[in-house]
């Protein structure tokens, strides 16, 4: 497998095609999940082809979005199923790459330990300290997109996501959980909800 070929050809298209109304679904998302997908992976004690795949599909999660908005996961899988087998990804490799992506849409349901890495890893900002400046970033998107309409409605739909939303793997719980409660709280008095 040529990682590096297939880490180079996503970048580029990422950084040179996206939509300019996405203000999340960057390359800088990308990147993001993919620091997040190495360190629990590792964390994890997931090394050699199986992390290599979890790269992969870290890079190729959100290809979609060069495509289509709504529905972007299924293009994504088709954009890797399509290009991969250029870089040496054989078959198999295909069939767990696409198991992975598709652990991104919401709600995640993932059914491996990879997808369930993957699934925290893209959801790994929920339990930092820089959740709304990277919300804030979703919020704007959604905004273009016509999704919300007012700070309101984000702030309900954010507070809404974080409390029913549950990392799969323990070392996402132990490293994210805390403060994503903490996350909750501040909205919470944010928004003067009553417990």
């Amino acid at each position: 497998m040529d990682f590096e070929g297939a880490k180079k050809y996503t970048l580029n298209r990422l950084e040179n095609e996206l939509n300019d109304k996405l203000h999340y679904h960057t390359v800088d998302h990308t990147l993001d999940v993919l620091d997040a997908v190495i360190r629990l992976a590792e964390m994890e004690n997931v090394n050699g082809h199986d992390q290599q795949l979890l790269k992969t599909a870290a890079l190729f999660h959100d290809m979609g979005f060069l495509e289509t908005y709504n529905g972007h996961e299924e293009a994504s899988i088709r954009i890797a199923c399509e290009v991969l087998p250029k870089y040496g990804y054989s078959e198999k490799d295909l069939k767990i790459i696409e198991g992975i992506i598709r652990s991104t849409e919401i709600p995640q349901t993932p059914k491996t330990h990879l997808e369930e890495i993957m699934a925290d890893a893209d959801l790994d900002y929920l339990g930092r300290d820089d959740l709304y400046v990277i919300g804030q970033r979703l919020q704007y998107e959604w905004q273009l997109h016509g999704i919300i309409s007012s700070l309101r409605e984000w702030h309900e739909k954010q507070l809404h996501f974080l409390k029913v939303h549950s990392y799969f793997t323990k070392s996402a719980q132990n490293l994210r959980d805390k403060r994503k409660q903490e996350n909750i709280k501040e909205l919470e008095t944010l928004m003067c909800v009553k417990k």
